[in-house]
């Protein structure tokens, strides 16, 4: 099969197109042959080697957390899926034409597979770290960084618990914040006092890694009340990093729900073919994105 793979740690040059053997489903796993595959920052810190700690890699590496397919394979255990079936979910290596998944669900009706790959990590990273912030109904949340993949699913599943968001992002993308029912407003010079303006902020989370967590500390009054997925300089500041934590099967449950209600919607800002998966990784470190970045496979 055809594999996006990497031999050594650097920039997007290092990602090759190349020949590989096709992987099979083990005990509690399925496969698939992927029709789409999710493009996160994971993916290019790792990479870069930046979350060795947190991603032991070993060389040469395969790249991709999230994928959206046809099952083609049915490991040991697994029940309540078949051969055939269209799920979306994450597994490891999945710029690949086919890959092995250990958390999935099954696609909700009239989502089309290069919608579904957007999903996985962004809806999981999104209902973590709300749990993990601790914003309950009625108070206010702040999302730095709010208009990516993750941004759009906070401020939707926010919107649907009752959390108020401010979110902060570029100015091409305020009426997108604000269709997805955020206060909005820019980052830059002055940007915290723009946020005082809009309200008491309860609970921030950074997601764009923009070195802002000594602001969102003042402006939550507690480091406690801070949680970063993209900064690794944050613990320095009392606050916690939670990166990729893995594959949660509820998180997928609870993404098709969401989408199925009409409650949840990321937009793929542009998608790609596997042989240019290095652009994509380009693209997604230039940051501004609205939505997600998928390849087709």
């Amino acid at each position: 099969m055809k594999k996006v793979s990497f031999a050594e740690f650097g920039g997007p040059d290092v990602l090759q197109l190349i020949d590989a053997e096709e992987p099979h489903a083990g005990p509690g796993q399925v496969r698939i042959a992927v029709r789409a595959a999710g493009v996160n920052p994971a993916d290019w810190r790792v990479r870069e080697g930046q979350v060795l700690k947190a991603h032991p890699t070993e060389l040469p590496s395969g790249v991709g957390l999230d994928a959206a397919g046809v099952v083609d394979e049915v490991g040991e255990g697994v029940e309540g899926v078949a051969v055939g079936d269209h799920v979306f979910g994450e597994g490891s290596s999945t710029y690949a034409e086919h890959a092995v998944l250990w958390a999935w669900a099954r696609m909700p009706e009239g989502l089309t597979f290069v919608e579904a790959a957007g999903y996985p990590s962004v809806v999981e990273t999104a209902l973590r770290t709300i749990r993990e912030v601790g914003v309950q109904p009625g108070q206010t949340l702040l999302v730095s960084g709010a208009a990516g993949g993750v941004g759009s699913a906070v401020l939707q599943v926010a919107r649907d618990r009752g959390i108020k968001v401010i979110g902060t992002a570029g100015a091409a993308n305020q009426d997108y914040l604000r269709s997805l029912g955020a206060l909005a407003t820019t980052y830059g010079e002055g940007w915290v006092e723009r946020v005082r303006q809009l309200g008491q902020v309860d609970a921030a989370l950074d997601l764009a890694g923009s070195g802002v967590i000594r602001e969102l500390v003042e402006l939550t009054g507690d480091p406690g009340k801070v949680i970063s997925i993209a900064d690794l300089s944050a613990p320095d500041h009392g606050v916690r990093f939670s990166g990729v934590a893995g594959s949660v099967p509820d998180a997928l449950v609870e993404a098709a729900r969401l989408i199925s209600l009409g409650k949840l919607h990321i937009p793929v800002a542009k998608s790609y073919p596997l042989a240019e998966a290095a652009q994509a990784h380009v693209d997604s470190q230039a940051g501004h994105t609205r939505g997600r970045r998928v390849l087709v496979v």
